[in-house]
């Protein structure tokens, strides 16, 4: 596994291009902003991108979706915790930067604890709500590595003052999904400078 790190849009979101060096393709991880841009650089690489894969369903993860599959037909994928995020604009928080609120496309909405395989890799979907009412995280476990969105930040976690948010929600999850992880796994955060599960279990107050 490579990984390639975008920091998109107006609130610094963190898109990762998610790279099989063996065969140049990947999975592109909470396509926020810049759709076009992102897909011209993976034009450029020469990757091939298979998924993009959502963490959850806030306006500054999804608003590069559509500009992206306007150059690959490619799946996107959930949790289907997160269908009413994704189709409802008071819970994606799209009207809430000055424009009109939307909707986003998703082919496919998950189970807690699914697996899937794509371009080349195994993971598993993590249901861990709180921050959105579906929030979910993509553990790679043959990469030790996490994609954690905005449930599992450095030394914090996610708001869960937006509408659907529940704190309670939130550190009961991240406790029984994501604490029990390896501690040795990498944490690539929607937001900010990465961790690792071992460094949150002994420094985050809020677990």
């Amino acid at each position: 596994m490579r990984l390639e790190l975008y920091v998109v849009g107006p609130v610094q979101t963190n898109c990762y291009f998610v790279i099989n060096e063996e065969t140049n393709e990947m999975i592109v991880v909470d396509p926020g902003s810049s759709g076009k841009a992102l897909a011209q650089k993976a034009k450029e690489s020469g990757y091939e991108p298979k998924a993009i894969i959502l963490t959850h369903g806030h306006f500054d993860h999804c608003n590069g979706i559509e500009d992206f599959l306007s150059e690959y037909d490619i799946p996107v994928y959930t949790y289907e915790g997160e269908r009413e995020t994704m189709e409802n604009p008071i819970y994606n928080l799209s009207g809430d930067m000055g424009g009109e609120g939307c909707s986003y496309h998703v082919d496919y909405y998950l189970k807690d604890e699914q697996e899937l395989d794509i371009a080349g890799f195994h993971f598993r979907v993590l249901a861990t709500p709180g921050h959105t009412l579906g929030g979910c995280c993509f553990y790679f476990p043959y990469e030790d590595t996490l994609f954690s969105g905005d449930t599992l930040f450095q030394y914090s976690v996610g708001r869960t003052d937006f509408p659907g948010g529940s704190m309670s929600t939130l550190v009961h999850a991240i406790k029984e999904k994501l604490m029990v992880l390896p501690e040795k796994t990498t944490v690539y955060p929607g937001h900010g400078d990465a961790t690792t599960i071992e460094f949150e279990r002994m420094n985050n107050p809020y677990l």
